[in-house]
């Protein structure tokens, strides 16, 4: 599954390229067979075109480069992997599990870093031979130089780390004949001219050892910039057990994309203001600058989320084709629960909805908070109204007869009229809204009743009233 990390790293790789010019390139690397998941690369690739950030080249896209799946380039690295031995900057090493095991537990009890000792570095071209005659198992390695590998990053600024005093030389082609990450990283790129690496931090120690392979075939690296970790708001680091980190948590969740896109930007920074609710992708590209990005870790406050999306979800309901969609979205939803409803009345519901920022996403409106809107209560809540008040049904009934007589039958007008009927009544005004809550959907907490009947309209509140009416037992006086 992609992650918010993941969808930042893709972001800022496909603003900058749309930026510059250049092309985004999405390539699966799936060479460690062990984590290998069915149907991931297909998860992937549908999160990534939900977000609106598709690729120009990749597996499905095609292009130039291909193949985008690391699995179907493995006769690129064997022709690769025999040139780095033949020019003496990589070896054979068939050094058994047993014995690298071996060494880590000699490490681990002299309190040192485990690392390899570089013993088949010294074999002569006779052993080697040998040893492949006998069709020993072996994996292809590095020879690591002891240097520091300085490169500038185009966030960090100048970093300098030597690899080679904590590990030894580090294996390029494993013995299942598929390369590591970092083999088949440096190889790809090459040939897939690729310019600029936008990656995580956690790639940024790997950054010098992958310079070496660059200089062991005499190759350029790209540009790299190492993007800082997103952590929780308190600081704690991001799990993998926490659904709230999927990209497709947010899209099942209902947040619209945009918002999505705007979180991840706002917690990464590059665009010269926090303030970036509301852009879509070619602003955010021209916005976007490097030199802005944040160094510091990125927090996620789910709040930036929710106002997101509300921002979009207004956007959306002023826009005419916009708006006929998400009509359609809600009836959809609406006439499986509750049946058909009519769009003129989604319409106005919509409008309801993000006058006071009612809601967060488009699918509370059909949680339990707004169920009055779609609707009647059932009779466990007629009956419920009876301990509020022995005279419930009279109330009821003159309040009916009142709302007939009403044309204007708006929020404030409402108010006006039932604010009178409870003085008649000589009732408490919260009875007396419990009362009016609970006939007309249900519920013992809500919007303000007048606003109640202003939304659902005349029709639907005297319909309402009168079934409650019907309801209750009791002669009327």
């Amino acid at each position: 599954m992609l992650h918010l990390g993941g969808l930042r790293t893709a972001l800022y790789n496909y603003l900058f390229a749309r930026a510059n010019g250049g092309r985004f390139i999405l390539r699966i690397e799936d060479t460690d067979q062990t984590r290998y998941v069915s149907g991931a690369e297909q998860k992937l690739e549908e999160a990534l075109d939900w977000a609106g950030i598709s690729p120009h080249e990749g597996p499905s896209q095609g292009g130039n480069f291909g193949p985008y799946l690391q699995s179907k380039r493995l006769d690129l690295y064997h022709g690769e992997i025999k040139k780095l031995i033949q020019n003496g900057t990589a070896y054979h090493c068939f050094c058994t599990p047993k014995r690298l095991e071996l060494l880590r537990k000699d490490a681990a009890r002299r309190r040192e870093t485990p690392k390899y000792d570089n013993k088949c570095r010294h074999l002569t071209s006779t052993e080697v031979e040998e040893k492949l005659a006998r069709k020993h198992e072996f994996v292809v390695r590095l020879k690591m130089e002891w240097s520091e590998e300085p490169y500038e990053d185009m966030i960090k600024g100048p970093i300098v780390h030597n690899v080679a005093e904590i590990e030894g030389d580090p294996v390029l082609l494993k013995s299942d004949k598929y390369p590591t990450y970092h083999f088949a990283n440096v190889v790809d790129d090459h040939h897939m001219k690729i310019s600029h690496v936008f990656r995580g931090d956690e790639w940024q120690a790997s950054t010098p050892k992958h310079i070496m392979i660059y200089k062991a075939f005499n190759w350029s690296p790209p540009q790299f910039a190492h993007l800082p970790l997103i952590v929780n708001k308190d600081g704690s680091k991001l799990s993998k057990r926490q659904s709230d980190i999927n990209v497709e948590y947010y899209k099942d969740s209902g947040y619209f994309p945009e918002a999505v896109i705007n979180y991840v930007t706002k917690v990464g920074g590059g665009f010269g203001t926090d303030e970036l609710y509301g852009f879509n992708l070619p602003q955010l590209a021209e916005m976007f600058q490097v030199a802005r990005i944040k160094r510091q870790y990125g927090r996620l406050d789910p709040l930036w989320l929710e106002e997101a999306n509300k921002i979009q979800l207004k956007k959306k309901i002023k826009c005419p084709d916009e708006r006929v969609k998400l009509i359609k979205f809600i009836g959809n939803i609406v006439q499986k629960e509750f049946g058909a409803i009519n769009e003129e009345y989604i319409g106005r519901v919509l409008d309801w909805s993000i006058a006071e920022n009612r809601i967060v996403k488009l699918q509370d409106l059909v949680g339990s908070r707004f169920i009055f809107l779609w609707s009647t209560p059932t009779d466990s809540h007629i009956d419920a109204m009876q301990t509020i008040d022995p005279t419930v049904k009279a109330v009821l009934i003159n309040c009916a007869n009142k709302l007939k007589n009403v044309d204007d039958f708006t929020k404030d007008c409402l108010a006006d009229v039932l604010k009178c009927h409870i003085n008649e009544e000589k009732m408490k005004m919260m009875n007396y809204m419990k009362i009016m809550r609970m006939a007309l959907s249900g519920l013992k907490e809500g919007p303000p009743v007048a606003e109640m009947m202003a939304i659902i309209g005349k029709d639907s509140t005297l319909s309402r009233l009168q079934n409650t009416i019907d309801k209750l037992p009791g002669a009327i006086l």
